[in-house]
């Protein structure tokens, strides 16, 4: 499991040289940052699932501020932030919007919906009456971000705790089996 993480993960070198996070410089070199152990490769997956759920923006920064303060594994932590992106936005503000008004029991707004993620996609910075579209939505997507944040968070963080265990217990099985 080590060696899979290890050659899919960016190195020191790479985040260094990342614009966003080129600030931290000294914070980089900490050695816990690095370590491929169980919990802080768990720690560093949930904050990254839980940063790119809740900020469309910025999720890598704030994953990796986060990542130093609890002592996460940083590029897991940046990787991960990676569960939404341009492919998914769309599906995921959508399913966000619906869960946050099924919550709040507001009446759900698919085509008000549907058109500011439309008009994201094709003009994102100078889509007419853009902001009065997301204020539209605004509660419920947010609640809806929140509640995927927290969850996908705390899964991501319960996967890779028992898929790392899963793995131990596999590769001491194989060891146990072979010959002597």
């Amino acid at each position: 499991m080590r060696d899979w993480i290890k050659h899919r993960i960016p190195t020191e070198d790479t985040l260094k040289a990342h614009p966003g996070l080129r600030w931290m410089g000294p914070l980089l070199r900490r050695p816990w940052l690095w370590q491929l152990n169980r919990r802080r490769v768990a720690l560093g997956a949930g904050i990254g699932v839980f940063f790119g759920f809740l900020f469309p923006v910025l999720q890598i920064v704030a994953a990796a501020v986060f990542a130093v303060l609890l002592r996460a594994n940083l590029p897991v932590a940046a990787v991960s932030t990676l569960v939404t992106n341009p492919l998914t936005y769309a599906p995921v503000f959508l399913a966000a919007y619906e869960t946050g008004g099924a919550i709040l029991g507001e009446p759900v707004k698919p085509a008000v919906a549907a058109e500011l993620v439309d008009a994201a996609i094709e003009h994102p910075v100078d889509a007419p009456g853009w902001t009065a579209r997301a204020q539209a939505i605004g509660k419920p997507l947010l609640l809806g971000l929140a509640v995927f944040a927290v969850i996908g968070g705390l899964a991501a963080w319960a996967l890779v705790h028992v898929g790392w265990t899963f793995g131990v217990f596999l590769k001491r099985r194989r060891r146990r089996r072979r010959p002597a």
